[in-house]
């Protein structure tokens, strides 16, 4: 299956010489967003995973299947103010700034091997911080997924230390 026939081009998005890679057609196609769930959790088998990792909010969409398709749990890592209990952060640099993610301070045991994955791999700030999170509770990242990663922006370079699969790139 060509992953990349899943996946729409939106050109000028959401600035002037940006190419929005969108996913919605892949999730879309219930066959194609199987075939791309079993992907990764083929991947995710060969690693012995215990929980899934992912960054809010498309970074769910490629975890929570993958993880109930591996029968582990599944830790989210969020923005501000949307976890009700205790939590540990990271911050990290963007273009224009800074953000943070948060974590419950219990989704992650010592020990731990997990896999941290998202939609896109880009810049590597938002997976780096997810990784960062994970570490700081104990847990043991054994390798990152990812539907698509840009090539350009060498992401890969912030996370050169971990295993790194994915599906497509660009």
């Amino acid at each position: 299956m060509n992953f990349k026939d899943y996946v729409a081009d939106v050109p000028n998005f959401p600035s002037e010489g940006v190419t929005f890679r969108d996913i919605s057609p892949l999730m879309a196609d219930g066959k194609a967003y199987h075939a791309a769930t079993m992907e990764i959790v083929k991947y995710a088998k060969d690693l012995g995973v215990d929980m899934v990792c992912c960054p809010e909010a498309r970074g769910f969409l490629v975890g929570c299947p993958v993880a109930d398709e591996l029968g582990v749990g599944f830790a989210p890592a969020r923005k501000a103010g949307k976890l009700p209990r205790e939590t540990v952060s990271v911050s990290y640099d963007l273009e224009y700034g800074q953000d943070t993610l948060y974590m419950h301070k219990d989704a992650i045991k010592p020990g731990q091997k997990v896999l941290v994955a998202d939609d896109l791999m880009a810049t590597g700030g938002t997976v780096r911080a997810t990784i960062d999170l994970v570490e700081k509770l104990g847990g043991i990242v054994v390798g990152t997924a990812f539907l698509i990663e840009l090539k350009d922006l060498n992401g890969r370079d912030k996370i050169k230390d971990y295993d790194m699969f994915t599906l497509m790139d660009y």
